[in-house]
């Protein structure tokens, strides 16, 4: 039997939600599942040793769209997949798999619309095709475990970056942070940063704490996987990087200034704790938020220090 699940959102942290359901299709059907995936979701390296997936095919930008019908109906026919798995309510994609000749389509009901919440509607739709509770909570797979860490000193990953500037809490504070971290504990930092992020990576590697830190804008993600599954914890933005370190069962303190905390803090209650801006009603951060300016430093630190205590 060959299946194809397809998640088209662009985000490395909406890949890493869909991860449980994937997971539970595959287990339902006793086989690998496809994937059809964004490059910038990063599934081939996400996904590179994960035995649920045996292969990512990746949507291209001329496979979108209405242009893209007959070019993506053409990759998937030659495949011969006998089931499809469609995570959102898209009519192109329920006529693609129809013109693709697949005989079994699964797809969200057009009900859930474009604002559904991700998780919630993930767990429904898989959860009625298999007929068991699916945990939302991801377990993201990787053979290179291998750890020579110095355990005298505390490994924190701090994410300084996001996919928009309203997202992203001002370096200086993060270089604030790792300094008064530092009073009280030997910490190595690993900044959780791309190549296009250089300047604030470099400001930090610039300031006095910077000699206790490497960066990852040189590295593939799969080559982060490995460094960030033997830290302590992810400290940072709501970004791809923080929702890698959950999945890879890192405590993780997730800052929420323009992302809504509902749908990407609510999977892993017992990894995430949350920082939200002062003066606006816990749980209720969403985008046009923007509260990058009102978030507590204070609270930071302190939920900070409990996470590495």
């Amino acid at each position: 039997m060959k299946i194809l699940c397809i998640n088209s959102r662009k985000g490395m942290g909406d890949q890493i939600i869909i991860l449980p359901y994937i997971h539970s299709i595959s287990r339902k059907f006793k086989t690998p599942v496809s994937l059809l995936a964004k490059d910038n979701s990063r599934a081939k390296d996400l996904f590179a040793d994960d035995n649920h997936i045996n292969e990512i095919i990746t949507l291209e930008k001329e496979m979108d769209g209405i242009g893209g019908i007959l070019k993506l109906t053409n990759e998937l026919k030659k495949r011969n997949f006998d089931k499809i798995f469609i995570f959102n309510s898209s009519l192109r994609y329920n006529l693609i798999a129809r013109l693709a000749g697949i005989k079994s389509i699964y797809q969200y009901p057009f009900s859930f619309g474009k604002k559904d919440n991700m998780v919630i509607s993930a767990k429904i739709f898989t959860e009625d095709i298999t007929g068991k509770v699916v945990s939302t909570e991801p377990n993201l797979i990787i053979k290179n475990t291998g750890n020579n860490f110095d355990k005298n000193v505390r490994h924190v990953v701090l994410g300084i970056a996001a996919s928009g500037k309203t997202k992203i809490w001002n370096i200086n504070n993060y270089i604030r942070l790792g300094q008064e971290i530092s009073k009280k504990m030997k910490c190595k930092f690993y900044i959780a940063a791309g190549p296009n992020d250089v300047d604030l990576i470099n400001k930090f590697k610039d300031s006095d704490i910077g000699k206790n830190s490497i960066s990852f804008e040189k590295l593939s993600i799969k080559e982060t996987l490995p460094i960030i599954k033997n830290c302590d914890c992810y400290i940072g933005n709501d970004t791809g990087f923080a929702h890698i370190s959950v999945a890879l069962k890192i405590k993780s303190l997730f800052i929420f200034m323009d992302t809504p905390i509902f749908v990407y803090s609510s999977y892993a209650p017992s990894l995430i704790s949350t920082v939200e801006p002062e003066g606006i009603e816990k749980g209720t951060t969403t985008h046009d938020t923007l509260g990058k300016d009102k978030i507590s430093f204070d609270e930071v630190y302190k939920k900070s220090i409990e996470l590495l205590s």
